[in-house]
């Protein structure tokens, strides 16, 4: 009898505490209460926090872009604008030398815009009676349409266009290009060098710090990331702030040649004007352009009988010493290399603005 009642007890418990189980279970409290609670707090805490980010991001994505700086709108004030294809695009144009007539057009590159001339722009009206400048599509002070297809050959017959517009279709031009300006530069060479319809007649051609061989091309790593993340890169670009722009283009300037901090405002300030930020990855696919039309690009470049100059900071991450300057030497070997300072990096018009325009004209002068 003993024995039985306790085994009936035993039992009676068991039924209890497993009926406690299941009602714990069905209000999501363990028998104490304490990790279910836990486990609700923490949901909550989580979606307070969504909730607080999802109106501040919607902030965050309206933030207006940054005013012109006076030097921009020096700038963008003693320029014009021309119409290509419905797009409006900006130039600038200065008439220098007296008694000249030779032209010089410069090539910004990636992803700033024609200002990356400014330094050396006074240097250039006195040697050439014409200086001229433009913002590529997608870029600075022009029209960034999107969503666009932005491609080399159309950047190449935005150029065309522009010359055509200036009554310079029938003068030789000499072509100082940066980064993009090169590749741009090189598909302007092939159309030149086969008369194309359109084409400019070129009188020389000075490239500086351009992926143009993707086999010594390093792109940054946010570069690489935009172009190739698919759906997700329109979120990227929404993102980008100046602090991370900023980061990134410190990387690509020497220790001792780093742009101040109004500088790299007005860089970013060209990129945001008109949303530009919104279309870098559609122009980031030139990288892949460069790569599927190198036969035809690296061609134009070996194959051509116009004076050639590579001017080149040898500090550049993205296309390294001596990588790069060695494969140029070995397959163009017709040109002239200027090799600046050790501390110069990507941007040496930027920053060695006196050994740029020197080794240019020392070059220009020489045929």
């Amino acid at each position: 009898m003993r024995l039985s009642s306790t085994c009936s007890a035993s039992q009676a418990n068991t039924t209890e505490i497993r009926d406690t189980a299941q009602e714990s279970s069905m209000t999501g409290d363990s028998p104490q209460g304490e990790p279910g609670s836990s486990r609700r707090v923490n949901r909550e805490w989580w979606l307070h926090v969504g909730l607080l980010c999802i109106p501040l991001l919607a902030v965050y994505l309206h933030i207006p872009p940054p005013q012109l700086s006076p030097e921009l709108k020096t700038w963008r004030s003693s320029g014009h604008i021309f119409n290509f294809r419905d797009h409006d695009i900006f130039y600038k144009e200065s008439v220098g030398v007296v008694g000249s007539s030779d032209v010089v057009l410069l090539l910004h590159g990636f992803p700033t815009s024609s200002y990356d001339w400014c330094k050396i722009w006074d240097s250039l009206t006195q040697r050439f009676n014409r200086v001229i400048a433009l913002d590529f599509l997608g870029f600075g002070f022009s029209d960034k349409p999107r969503p666009h297809r932005y491609s080399i050959f159309e950047q190449a017959s935005l150029v065309e266009a522009l010359v055509a517009q200036l009554g310079l279709s029938g003068q030789r031009i000499n072509i100082l290009s940066h980064d993009y300006g090169d590749t741009v530069a090189l598909e302007l060479l092939y159309r030149s060098d086969r008369n194309r319809t359109g084409h400019i007649t070129i009188n020389s051609l000075c490239l500086s710090n351009g992926g143009i061989f993707p086999e010594t091309h390093y792109p940054r790593f946010i570069q690489t990331l935009l172009k190739d993340s698919g759906f997700i890169s329109p979120l990227l670009t929404r993102l980008m702030n100046f602090q991370f722009f900023s980061r990134g283009i410190r990387d690509v300037f020497g220790p001792y040649t780093q742009p101040t901090e109004a500088d790299f405002w007005d860089m970013w300030t060209g990129v945001r004007f008109n949303d530009g930020n919104l279309v870098m990855d559609s122009i980031l696919q030139y990288i892949n352009q460069r790569m599927k039309h190198r036969d035809r690009w690296v061609g134009a470049l070996t194959s051509t009988s116009i004076p050639l100059h590579m001017i080149y900071g040898p500090l550049d991450p993205v296309n390294p010493h001596p990588q790069f300057i060695q494969l140029y030497s070995k397959l163009v070997q017709r040109s002239t290399i200027s090799v600046l300072d050790e501390h110069i990096s990507h941007y040496p018009q930027l920053e060695d603005p006196t050994g740029f325009i020197n080794a240019y004209l020392s070059f220009i002068n020489s045929f």
